[in-house]
């Protein structure tokens, strides 16, 4: 059945065609995220951040947590190593924006053309962050000595060249998104955030594997793989995967009834049919959100704690905000439940939906069409998203539990049982499900029919 269904993918040219520029735009991704910027030590840097990689709030941890959901790399600085985050960040800020700015709020109710228009500004809002934000790395790097000497100067031929190359990547990632959805399958962006992360996986079995020690007696080992944490790492990674798929397809179906229309002799409608509501509305978006954004506090923190005035004030404040930290924790779970409420807001219009049905003459039972039916949804809409959210923020810190109570690195951590592993299954779902509806709209059997 599995084998006849892959058959059916490739029968179809369009299909085929997507699904072939989709991958080969990923591998052009790949082959430059191992592109370096000139001048730099990469062997030293790489070494300098591995040995503050255990640290509570050292850098390696936010650098692997920063190539996890932005597809970058900072701990190699290649010229995709502000990943595709900028993006992101540009596109929350004006997705913000449009619910408070009157003209933007507009622009987003013009349809097709609106959100062209909202598209350009948020591209020209990515170069202004890229900008920003490696000119930040390219200082970091040079106040590190991770730059050779004779190109550590500030604002030097170096300097513009590696400020132009971080930003011209992300631009590049940022096409590459957008070619992906217009012209193959998936969400552009999502794809190679989830690409990063599968190459990524490797190394986490690998580490596993080499850390693995059956012996009971060095549970005291810092680092050591004992029964009692694969065994963790295991139930996590099926119930990750498990919990992904039902959050991911879980619905909330509520009736609705068609009036019966009468011409003629014939009386025509009356159907009860099911209004689906996805209880995670928001998909893997809302933890990508929230772990762009956390990044930032400590990255620019530790920067400025290196100020000859005000830098313990600002050390504190990082000790605060540092990866793995209650006060980080909590804050992370906040924003996750922040972003989960707001990109279901963002998406789902009850008004639009109840005068959608009243037009098309379909009802909820017991209630009037208009106001008390998009009151109602969004009612139910706010309660359903709660349960979503909590999930995604009990899957969100499960890493920073694993590697903290654990003693299990970040890296092994969020690919076997946390966020990583929920990006790759939901994004692989909606891959999934992008398939199967064309499959099924040119009469063939997909991957989620039924026997029949």
């Amino acid at each position: 059945m599995l084998l006849s269904t892959i058959a059916n993918i490739f029968r179809i040219p369009e299909l085929r065609k997507k699904i072939a520029f989709t991958f080969f735009l990923l591998v052009v991704y790949r082959l430059g995220f191992s592109v370096p910027l000139p001048g730099i030590n990469q062997q030293l840097m790489q070494e300098s951040i591995q040995k503050t990689a255990g640290d509570t709030g050292g850098f390696g941890q936010l650098a692997s947590a920063f190539a996890l959901f932005t597809g970058g790399d900072l701990q190699q600085s290649t010229i995709f190593g502000l990943g595709i985050m900028p993006y992101i960040s540009a596109s929350i800020i004006f997705q913000l924006l449009a619910t408070v700015v009157p003209a933007l709020e507009k622009l987003q109710r013009e349809g097709e053309t609106g959100r062209k228009k909202i598209n350009e500004y948020t591209r020209y809002a990515t170069v202004a962050m890229c900008l920003i934000q490696s000119v930040f790395w390219m200082n970091y790097m040079i106040g590190q000595n991770y730059v050779y000497a004779e190109y550590a100067r500030p604002f030097s031929a170096f300097w513009l060249m590696g400020v132009a190359g971080l930003t011209t990547g992300t631009i590049f990632l940022m096409w590459l998104g957008e070619q992906i959805d217009e012209y193959g399958i998936g969400n552009g962006i999502s794809l190679i955030i989830m690409a990063g992360i599968v190459a990524r996986m490797p190394n986490a079995v690998i580490e596993v594997v080499s850390n693995a020690n059956f012996n009971m007696a060095a549970a005291q080992t810092s680092g050591a793989m004992t029964p009692p944490k694969i065994l963790m790492l295991i139930v996590s990674f099926l119930a990750v995967v498990a919990g992904a798929i039902l959050i991911t397809q879980a619905q909330r179906r509520i009736p609705i009834q068609q009036a019966k229309h009468t011409r003629g002799r014939r009386v025509l409608g009356g159907q009860r049919q099911f209004l689906p509501l996805r209880v995670n509305h928001g998909g893997v978006m809302p933890i990508i959100f929230a772990s762009s954004l956390m990044i930032f506090p400590s990255i620019i923190l530790n920067y400025l704690s290196m100020a000859p005035v005000g830098g313990n004030f600002f050390r504190t404040l990082a000790r605060y905000l540092s990866y793995g930290g209650f006060v980080y924790i909590l804050c992370y779970i906040g924003m996750v439940f922040f972003f989960a409420y707001f990109w279901t807001a963002v998406q789902f219009r009850p008004k639009e939906m109840a005068n959608n049905l009243r037009d098309y003459g379909s009802f909820i039972p017991g209630l009037r069409p208009g106001k008390r039916t998009a009151d109602y949804l969004e009612k139910v809409m706010t309660r359903i998203t709660y349960v979503g959210a909590a999930f995604l923020a009990m899957i969100a810190i499960i890493p920073t539990l694993a590697a903290f109570w654990m003693d299990v690195s970040f890296q092994v951590s969020s690919f076997l049982g946390g966020t990583g592993l929920l990006i790759v299954v939901s994004v692989a779902l909606d891959v999934v499900q992008r398939i199967e509806a064309n499959l099924v709209m040119r009469n063939y059997r997909g991957f989620l029919s039924g026997n029949e």
